[in-house]
């Protein structure tokens, strides 16, 4: 459902500086999630730590054309628009709140502590068979994710879903007015954010103020404190408080609970659920059903391989007992489920200081060693001064044989330089810790790498090649850069930075680690992956990384996953085969496309993937022999690209060229087009005219030795350097380990020495290689060019029958990056 701008300036009360017109689909306020730019509307929202104004020219070069904003920069352009408000965060909330004013359906409003999204996800599987849902993207509920989520609703809407999450007094006025829940559930309240409040009753009654206009709330009335609240605020509608000691409940729990299928820190969301399907009429004998084939929600939980044969289980929840106990009941199952064995997997719990709960030391710590012993945690490791002086008592808890095991320590540093990080083996370990206790170091051991030999990337040739595809492009079309196989092995984070300040649009990698590697360096460019793997889902969703579709399986399970974790409108990119026969869905057919057909039919069942962009690939753009087959390609896309279009009101971008079709088929740009190998200084074009293109990236090393070798010796393994002369053998501290292919040896392929071609001697071996200097004047520590500008990638390639990309993708991580501007 999308607005004009003139009327959302008139929902939000703005002056608008700007005449472009537009609608708006797409609510911003985040640059990293940017999308769709020309329907976004961005929101320049101020906070303690940030401001948004600050985004607004990159925005722009992106392609967003309409703001909210406190402040009007000092020079406006011309075909944008500036609506000038009090407050951007207010703003937003407004137009959530009329936006929801569109909609009679019933909604459902979630708050408390602990549970609000695992309530939110169940029931969206619960009742997903009998309404279309808008539910809260994961855990949106703030201030700033509430009206995000509302503005998601949409004609066929039928039952929406929304979690509210509040911090401090006064702040649940503004989420009642824009969620506007007709039915209401409060779960579990624990102890975050305790200290904002004068006490916990306090608290549960700003959570309440969500009801004020609920038809339906939902509670456990076992909890006398918020029972006695909910009493005390005479809510007019329709109260269902239930009991864990209600019969009528009883066959939900033993199902539940039998065979640890739910914790029981689970089982009063659970009951959550089954009030609210009872509510809209499901049988009991239909919940029971659906409830065993409940799915887990991933909530902030990740499960990671360890060193030494560990299992680590990393958890960045809110720091509190709530957390902490569904982290260890989560571990505890984790333990129970790793082995087939009668005896379960050793556990240790490494745990940070607990901020924010109100508790006095010895209160909260003591609640923490009961945790600890109830769900069995083999050792305890408490890292931070308040953990380390509350869990002093911890041994007058625990078993005396387990205390023994339980160490704490003042920072991370000292754990990381103790024994007992070293001896951590054999076990599942659960990483409790707050953000900023920077418990990431915990799990990210760092290694210095140190090598005599280097790959020297310039990053000036990077610009330099970027340009002279440009020139080749109409100022609208965007670009995608592949940086994949870590920038084809100059280094993807320095490349993708400077791509970045040369407002490429899209970043391509080929797996999702590769994106995360990005992100994590603070890369904010959208971000495709070409080769998403089924077990990277989470990752996908987590760092906005943008998956290229290609099957129906993955279609799928990607579809499955995202609503798993409450995804919706997550974007992605189809891939069409037009030829290629590698990947894609079928777009060769002469009749009816029955894959464009299934695809459209999937799409447009679900709500949480939205396609973004259409492609194919050239099967042979880079020479003049394939063009009558390339004719046959593009026709196939338009025909398939066209169809899919004709489904769906947004725009899908379209791109089909490569490197080489950049340059041979300028008319087929389309929206985007995709530049690869070129953009590293290789042309791609069989006529290769390298005139105009700077390769990137230099492979160096130093002569280590020089050696006299007389005529009659051979140089290497078996026997292989044959000389045919006196010689003088350098030898170089590079070999096939490094990325230097063995069929260079034995004299096939040379590098260049002081800008003399010296043949490689003998067989290459795994860090060394030799070489013939005997016509060269040289010394022990002059430099070796294996490849770069004077000896470029695509000749040794041509040596040993392969391709360019294979020559600078195999050059091996250990080899030391350093990056300059010429």
């Amino acid at each position: 459902m999308s607005y004009p701008i003139s009327t959302i300036t008139t929902l939000i009360g703005a002056h608008r500086f700007g005449s472009a017109e537009c609608r708006i689909d797409w609510l911003l306020t985040d640059s990293r999630s940017l999308v769709f730019p020309e329907e976004s509307l961005f929101f320049a929202i101020r906070t303690q730590k940030n401001d948004g104004h600050r985004y607004i020219p990159e925005l722009y070069r992106r392609g967003v054309r309409n703001f909210v904003v406190s402040q009007v920069p000092d020079h406006p352009e011309s075909d944008a628009n500036y609506l000038k408000v009090t407050s951007p965060l207010k703003a937003m909330q407004r137009l959530a709140e009329r936006h929801r004013e569109e909609f009679s359906c019933p909604v459902i409003g979630i708050t408390g502590s602990n549970g609000k999204t695992i309530v939110k996800e169940w029931l969206y599987q619960l009742l997903a068979p009998d309404f279309a849902i808008t539910r809260s993207p994961r855990s949106w509920n703030s201030q700033i994710g509430v009206p995000l989520s509302v503005w998601r609703l949409s004609e066929q809407t039928q039952l929406g879903i929304f979690e509210a999450g509040i911090s401090e007094p006064g702040e649940m006025e503004a989420l009642r007015d824009i969620i506007q829940p007709t039915i209401g559930i409060i779960t579990h309240l624990g102890s975050a954010h305790d200290e904002n409040f004068g006490s916990r009753e306090e608290k549960c009654r700003e959570k309440l103020r969500l009801f004020h206009d609920a038809r339906v709330l939902i509670y456990n009335k076992d909890d006398e404190m918020i029972d006695t609240c909910v009493r005390q605020s005479n809510f007019p509608g329709q109260i269902i408080a239930w009991s864990r000691n209600d019969a009528n409940l009883a066959p939900f729990i033993e199902a539940l609970t039998s065979d640890g299928r739910v914790g029981t820190v689970l089982v009063e969301d659970a009951i959550h659920c089954i009030c609210v399907c009872r509510h809209f009429g499901l049988a009991d004998d239909v919940i029971l059903q659906r409830l065993l084939h409940l799915e887990p929600v991933a909530m902030r939980l990740e499960v990671k391989e360890g060193r030494n044969n560990c299992t680590l289980i990393t958890d960045t929840c809110n720091s509190d007992l709530g957390s902490l106990e569904i982290a260890l009941d989560f571990m505890r199952r984790r333990t129970l489920n790793d082995q087939q064995a009668a005896t379960p997997t050793p556990s240790t719990l490494i745990l940070s200081d607990i901020k924010q709960t109100g508790l006095t030391l010895t209160e909260l710590y003591q609640q923490v060693a009961i945790l600890v012993q109830q769900y069995g945690v083999d050792q305890f490791i408490g890292i931070g001064p308040e953990v380390s002086a509350g869990m002093a008592n911890v041994g007058r808890i625990r078993e005396e044989g387990a205390a023994m095991n339980d160490m704490t320590f003042p920072t991370v540093d000292a754990f990381l330089a103790s024994p007992t990080f070293r001896a951590l083996a054999d076990r599942v370990i659960l990483i409790k810790g707050a953000r900023q206790a920077r418990f990431d170091r915990i799990a990210d051991a760092l290694v210095q790498k140190v090598h005599e030999t280097i790959l020297e990337v310039n990053l000036a040739a990077v610009v330099d090649n970027l340009n002279f595809y440009r020139s080749f492009m109409r100022p609208e079309t965007k670009m995608i850069c592949m940086i994949k196989a870590s920038a084809y092995g100059a280094g993807a984070v320095e490349v993708a930075k400077t791509l970045q300040d040369h407002r490429v649009d899209y970043l391509a990698v080929a797996v999702a680690d590769e994106g995360v590697e990005l992100r994590r360096a603070g890369i904010t460019a959208n971000i495709m992956v070409m080769n998403p793997e089924m077990s990277s889902f989470h990752t996908l969703f987590e760092y906005h990384l943008e998956p290229e579709v290609y099957s129906f399986r993955l279609l799928d399970a990607l579809i499955q996953a995202a609503e798993r974790e409450g995804i919706t409108n997550f974007p992605i990119h189809i891939k069409l085969d037009t030829g290629m026969h590698r990947l894609g869905f079928d777009a060769c057919a002469t009749g009816a496309l029955k894959d464009v057909d299934a695809l459209i039919a999937r799409l447009r069942a679900q709500q949480a993937l939205i396609p973004r962009s259409v492609f194919s690939h050239f099967v042979g753009s880079d020479s003049e022999n394939f063009d009558q087959f390339s004719q046959l390609q593009w026709q196939r896309f338009l025909r398939a690209a066209d169809q899919l279009q004709a489904a769906f009101p947004h725009p899908i971008l379209r791109h089909i060229c490569n490197s080489a079709a950049i340059q041979h088929f300028p008319e087929r740009h389309c929206d985007m087009v995709r530049l690869g190998l070129g953009l590293y200084g290789i042309q791609p074009l069989e006529i290769k005219d390298n005139s105009n293109l700077t390769p990137i990236s230099t492979l160096k090393t130093t002569i280590l030795q020089i050696h006299d070798v007389p005529a009659t010796d051979t140089v290497g393994y078996s026997r292989r350097g044959h000389l045919t002369r006196d010689s003088r053998i350098a030898a170089l501290p590079i070999g096939y380990a490094d990325g230097l292919n063995r069929h260079l040896g034995c004299g096939a392929g040379y590098c260049l020495v002081n800008g003399q071609r010296a043949p490689y001697v003998g067989n290459i071996c795994m860090d060394v290689c030799m070489i013939d200097v005997t016509d060269i004047p040289c010394q022990e520590g002059d430099t070796a060019v294996i490849f770069g500008p004077e000896l470029s990638p695509s000749v040794l390639a041509d040596i040993i029958g392969t391709i360019p990309y294979e020559i600078l993708t195999s050059v091996s991580p250990r080899v030391k990056r350093v990056y300059y501007l010429d």
